[in-house]
């Protein structure tokens, strides 16, 4: 069957030469220059569904909203510049038309696609800026609008930090903050707006706004996600031009096997937690990455292109074959 298409195709394109420059083109122009990929991947006990949101001025991904059974990965693919992010939705009720809520992290547009609206708090978001000041990605895992799940970032460059927040912080949240019948737990500005808490009106800098009891409760427990609004100093990351893994409950190990992308092991001590499980497996290096990130339909395309190049090789210089 596919020979039979290259052929029809070499014959309404006129010559071997015509097809070739025409696949390479559509080639080029799938693949994009400059795109990042961002994969995800759910070692939750049950279903995730991750919601994203692209900042403003950036173009929307190819999906606002999807699900992530146990075990499962899947990629997305940002162009150059984008901005935005990424949460987990957990406890969804969705019906055989996509229509239904979620218990954390709802983004209130009654479907699985978030159409542009942001997690209802509390929600563990990760955040990214590509190609910003310097021409560096910048990242980090932020708890400022409290927490649902946890999460590990980890860019395909090994000598870039790890980030996220490892441990279930609903098991040590504080009575007061906690919520969706302990699935959840906000932040210290969901659960009594006042200004001190929430880095506004007179507590709208840095010299005003300092920690509270519950951001250091956040922060000793994950110390490299942002706790309270001005917390850049140890919770914003930099990385050249890379792609990024988010992985949803890193420390739980599913029963479906589905996932093909191993987490490697934080590379931060401070990302260290006695219960993480051996299991998880090593990372093969930056090139397994790349290679396990790349479109299936791309990888048809390239090995096309590459047969019309012979093919139009051996037409130019005929091999007798005795």
């Amino acid at each position: 069957m596919a020979s039979q298409l290259l052929l029809l195709s070499m014959q309404l394109l006129g010559s071997p030469t015509s097809l070739a420059l025409l696949l390479l083109s559509f080639l080029q122009g799938s693949v994009g220059v400059g795109a990042i990929t961002f994969t995800f991947t759910n070692r939750c006990a049950d279903t995730v569904w991750p919601g994203v949101l692209s900042g403003s001025g950036t173009p929307p991904l190819q999906t606002t909203g999807f699900a992530l059974s146990p075990g499962e990965s899947r990629s997305l693919y940002a162009p150059s510049g984008w901005s935005g992010r990424f949460w987990a939705r957990s406890g969804c009720d969705f019906d055989s038309s996509g229509k239904g809520s979620c218990a954390t992290g709802d983004c209130g547009s009654g479907q699985v696609e978030c159409r542009g609206a942001g997690a209802s708090p509390p929600a563990t978001l990760a955040e990214f800026t590509l190609d910003g000041a310097g021409g560096k990605d910048f990242y980090d895992v932020s708890l400022v609008d409290g927490y649902n799940l946890p999460m590990l970032v980890q860019a395909a460059v090994p000598d870039c930090p790890d980030t996220g927040c490892l441990v279930d912080l609903n098991e040590r949240c504080p009575s007061e903050l906690r919520a969706e019948d302990g699935r959840a737990c906000r932040s210290a500005c969901e659960a009594f707006g006042r200004p001190e808490y929430c880095c506004n009106g007179a507590y709208g800098n840095p010299d005003t706004c300092h920690p509270s009891q519950y951001s250091q409760l956040f922060k000793s427990a994950c110390p490299k996600s942002y706790s309270y609004a001005y917390d850049d100093a140890t919770s914003t990351f930099t990385c050249n031009h890379t792609d990024y893994t988010i992985t949803f409950c890193p420390q739980s190990t599913p029963s479906s096997g589905n996932s093909k992308n191993g987490s490697r092991r934080p590379s931060h001590e401070q990302l260290e937690d006695a219960v993480w499980l051996a299991s998880l497996k090593a990372s093969s290096g930056t090139g397994t990455v790349m290679a396990a990130s790349w479109p299936v339909s791309i990888a048809f395309q390239a090995a096309l292109t590459i047969a019309v190049v012979i093919m139009l090789d051996l037409q130019q210089h005929p091999v007798l074959v005795s």
